[in-house]
């Protein structure tokens, strides 16, 4: 298992929240877990682009943080399930106004991070008019 090298700054709540929840994939595990998705492999299929060994990584994280509980079902194969504790429950308003404001503000963050990718990639910046913004197939949050 990863142990980090130094130790966390925990001085604020920011430094807090970041420490629980910073992970690529966190918050949509979480949002997900709220929504019902509570396997595994239910998880893997909502979220194609995580390896299985960092779903796990994640949900270990997550549970360590007391943000989700595991139950483990006694029967062949054994069968887990993931559910939001009180305190996940409570990070659910927050994440949902976080997918308010990248659904009212998706055409700009999309322009500026395909901008961003273009530069840092060597390629040519794509240029959009506000209608031509290419829309992705994933679903937001």
């Amino acid at each position: 298992m990863y142990v980090k090298k130094i130790a966390p700054s925990l001085n604020c709540g920011l430094d807090l929240v970041g420490e629980v929840l910073y992970g690529k994939w966190k918050i949509r595990i979480l949002w997900f877990i709220h929504q019902g998705h509570k396997r595994p492999s239910e998880l893997q299929r909502k979220i194609p682009d995580v390896s299985r060994r960092v779903l796990n990584v994640q949900l270990k994280e997550l549970e360590d943080h007391e943000l989700v509980s595991r139950t483990i079902y006694p029967v062949m194969p054994p069968k887990v399930e993931y559910d939001l504790t009180e305190l996940g429950q409570t990070l659910i308003p927050l994440i949902s106004a976080i997918g308010i404001w990248g659904d009212e503000h998706q055409e700009r963050l999309r322009k500026v991070i395909l901008k961003q990718t273009a530069l840092s990639s060597g390629l040519p910046i794509p240029f959009y008019e506000d209608d031509e913004v290419p829309v992705s197939d994933t679903a937001s949050i």
